[in-house]
């Protein structure tokens, strides 16, 4: 059952902004990112209403683990958390679903009693929401990249990448050479581009590359004027053979007597 739960976005504002909120109840194992009984599902999220904001609004009705806002619901998986500032970024465009997970399971009941209260605020004057220009001014600044410190999170992460690489590489090189449980051995060929996998669907593969490569060296009447001319020959030769099949007829129609005897 949806409860609407009247948000007003100041105090000066006399018209409401209602979410539609419930609690989130999925099968056992279905949705790892927002467990059950412990999560509220709210609906018709404004653009101005962020995570913080409903942080702030349902604290009152205990401890909030986590606010995740999605564009649509959908089935949610643990995300790692995004470590950088310049990436993986997203700016929410239009209304939202957002999932509430508290501390205590108490507190999903606690939220839907909301909307027996009176209004909440989502803009107040210690949490003040930005609106107008003043955000565009903010969204500016915040869009600003600070160069120094782009080129060293770049640098960290060419550094985790190289790493990395260099552990497959050492784990290949260790690994080379070794028969695995049913005997056989990876052969590979060392150099710029790695050697090709010895399986039959690699196989399989190459020869169609190779097939299709040979079709496109044969293929003839490429242009359209070679198109034209071929189709004027075939009506040619066609038109040459239908004048000497009516010449052969008009033969053995002329040979044909009547013989009694």
């Amino acid at each position: 059952m949806l409860r609407g739960r009247r948000n007003p976005f100041a105090q000066r504002q006399r018209s409401p902004h209602c979410l539609l909120v419930k609690e989130h109840q999925v099968r056992e194992g279905a949705d790892t990112a927002h467990p059950p009984r412990r999560t509220l599902f709210v609906l018709n999220v404004p653009p101005y209403c962020g995570p913080d904001a409903l942080s702030r609004l349902f604290s009152r009705c205990g401890h909030v683990q986590s606010v995740d806002m999605c564009d649509k619901p959908g089935p949610g998986e643990k995300k790692d958390k995004l470590t950088s500032k310049f990436f993986d970024h997203k700016t929410p465009k239009g209304f939202q679903v957002a999932y509430v997970v508290f501390r205590k399971a108490a507190a999903v009941q606690a939220a839907k009693a909301l909307s027996k209260e009176g209004p909440l605020l989502i803009s107040t004057k210690s949490h003040p929401v930005k609106t107008g220009i003043s955000k565009w001014i903010a969204s500016y600044e915040a869009s600003i990249v600070n160069p120094k410190e782009l080129k060293a999170e770049v640098d960290a992460y060419m550094q985790d990448y190289d790493k990395k690489m260099a552990e497959e590489e050492a784990k290949a090189a260790k690994e080379e050479g070794v028969p695995d449980e049913e005997g056989w051995v990876k052969v590979t060929r060392k150099g710029r581009k790695p050697g090709l996998p010895r399986t039959e669907a690699a196989n399989l593969r190459v020869l169609e590359k190779e097939k299709q490569k040979r079709a496109r060296k044969e293929l003839l009447n490429f242009y359209a004027w070679q198109h034209r001319e071929t189709k004027r020959e075939h009506i040619a030769q066609l038109r040459k053979k239908f004048e000497e099949d009516k010449q052969r007829i008009a033969l053995m129609r002329a040979q044909r007597k009547f013989r009694p005897y």
